[in-house]
């Protein structure tokens, strides 16, 4: 897929997760096991990390620090919505989503041979 396609898939990623945490969770989903959100948060954090990452040509750091900040901006909205409320747990869930796919990346990126020795 090309850059723009990425681009496209981060923004809509972007919206929909934004809405799905303003939105009110009744029951049922929140019940499977104790902490399901910190899983859901770290889950959607390091999908972004990965669409991000194939979107922009960003330093890992900016891109680290870009998904931190909107990971910080999600649970200051949280906490003003009536029926949410924000959790530093949360934020530590989202950054460690993001931080585990760019640590994977770096491991797992091939490097390049120094042609001179």
């Amino acid at each position: 897929m090309t850059r723009r396609v990425y681009q496209a898939i981060f923004l809509i990623s972007i919206v929909a997760f934004t809405f799905l945490f303003a939105k009110e969770i009744k029951g049922g989903v929140t019940n499977l096991f104790p902490h399901v959100d910190k899983v859901a948060h770290f889950g959607i954090f390091f999908i972004l990390a990965i669409i991000m990452d194939r979107a922009f040509k960003l330093p890992l750091y900016v891109q680290i620090l870009l998904l931190a900040g909107y990971g910080a901006s999600i649970e200051i909205m949280q906490g003003t919505l009536p029926y949410r409320q924000a959790s530093l747990g949360d934020f530590f869930a989202d950054f460690a989503g993001a931080a585990s796919y760019f640590i994977l990346r770096v491991i797992f990126t091939p490097r390049k041979k120094n042609p001179y020795g």
